[in-house]
């Protein structure tokens, strides 16, 4: 599956954030592995961050590294650079974003 994402870089922070993803922690990258995320891709418009997973089930996954050290320690490195996740609603959470449109499905259809 394919979820879209959306999250914000903290004002300020953009360099720090772009370079500390130069490369993440390789326990991590296998973390992901295990849990069935398959790639993760992370676009910036500016401050805005537009991340596209692709796993065999995020709910599963994101259940799953609640309870992974590799990602709390991840986090702990990564969190003063992010200021948020936003669901589909602009809320903050981190939920997929809604699909409008594709142009793959409007072609299968």
């Amino acid at each position: 599956m394919l979820v879209a994402l959306h999250s914000e870089i903290v004002p300020g922070r953009i360099d720090g954030y772009v370079s500390t993803h130069q490369r993440i922690p390789d326990d991590l990258v296998a973390a992901f592995e295990r849990l069935g995320i398959h790639d993760w891709t992370i676009w910036r418009s500016g401050h805005r961050l537009f991340h596209l997973v692709d796993c065999d089930d995020w709910d599963a996954a994101l259940a799953s590294l609640a309870d992974e050290p590799a990602d709390h320690a991840w986090q702990r490195t990564i969190g003063p650079f992010v200021e948020v996740f936003r669901d589909a609603e602009g809320g903050k959470a981190v939920a997929p974003l809604a699909e409008v449109w594709s142009l793959a499905a409007q072609r299968d259809s």
